[in-house]
């Protein structure tokens, strides 16, 4: 992601010039930023970070490869209480493997801070989480399915959740999710903060802000679907033409 933050492309260099100590994040906070070789807060951070440090709650459009990851985990480290031994935050996402990779990125944000973080996603051993429930966790990264089981059965308490997720929430609003998110909200407590993020908002989502947002603060950074400087094409093919057209592609492409 710090490659990406700094690789001189306009989406994520096109800033108000904001330092992250413009924020008044912890200090073992902002070490963790630095050696995860954050430089200076990317557009969606610079917009993200602030407003979610206030409690509002958002909803944001944002392209991949912006920073987004860290858009929302690092007001997430700043509220979580290490004293307190009770699940703070609950970060959504629809795959186990987006669930892993947006871990990695909150505990290396945090490595400095005595916040506890646990992955809990399908295909995975129910009674390993069930197991570590009983030690302390602040935040929880999670497929729907797998949060809302342990819910169900009262290992994972959300009474003091007080902020939740959903990165790439018009995948969360698929009818596939959406039926287990609106339950899952019900564990939640008044007065919760619910962030959105994701790079496109159909109409779901629009239904879902009006039903559990409280007056969201708008960020839409998405003048256009791809990166600045990456140019996409698409082939048309009938299904079984599929592997040939990608063979294809892969023995002219040119790697740079």
């Amino acid at each position: 992601m710090a490659a990406l933050q700094h690789g001189g492309r306009l989406d994520v260099t096109a800033t108000k010039g904001h330092e992250f100590e413009d924020y008044f994040l912890k200090r073992e906070l902002l070490m963790g930023i630095y050696e995860k070789g954050f430089e200076k807060p990317s557009p969606i951070q610079e917009e993200s970070i602030p407003i979610a440090l206030t409690g509002r709650d958002i909803l944001a459009r944002a392209k991949n490869g912006t920073g987004k990851t860290a858009a929302f985990s690092i007001p997430v480290l700043e509220k979580i209480d290490p004293t307190k031994n009770e699940v703070q935050a609950m970060l959504l996402v629809p795959t186990r493997e987006l669930a892993l990779q947006t871990a990695q990125v909150c505990k290396e944000l945090g490595k400095h801070l005595a916040v506890d973080i646990m992955v809990t996603t399908g295909g995975t051993s129910l009674k390993d989480d069930i197991m570590r429930l009983y030690q302390p966790v602040h935040v929880v990264v999670a497929t729907p399915g797998r949060i809302l089981d342990l819910a169900s059965k009262g290992v994972c308490k959300l009474n003091n959740c007080r902020v939740l997720v959903m990165d790439e929430a018009d995948k969360l609003l698929s009818p596939e999710f959406q039926p287990l998110i609106e339950q899952l909200i019900s564990f939640l407590p008044d007065g919760r903060q619910i962030m959105l993020f994701s790079a496109t908002f159909p109409v779901t989502v629009k239904q879902f802000k009006e039903k559990f947002l409280r007056k969201p603060y708008i960020i839409n950074l998405m003048d256009e679907l791809t990166l600045k400087g990456v140019t996409q094409y698409y082939a048309f093919v009938e299904e079984r033409q599929k592997v040939h057209c990608l063979n294809t592609l892969f023995s002219k492409c040119v790697c740079v």
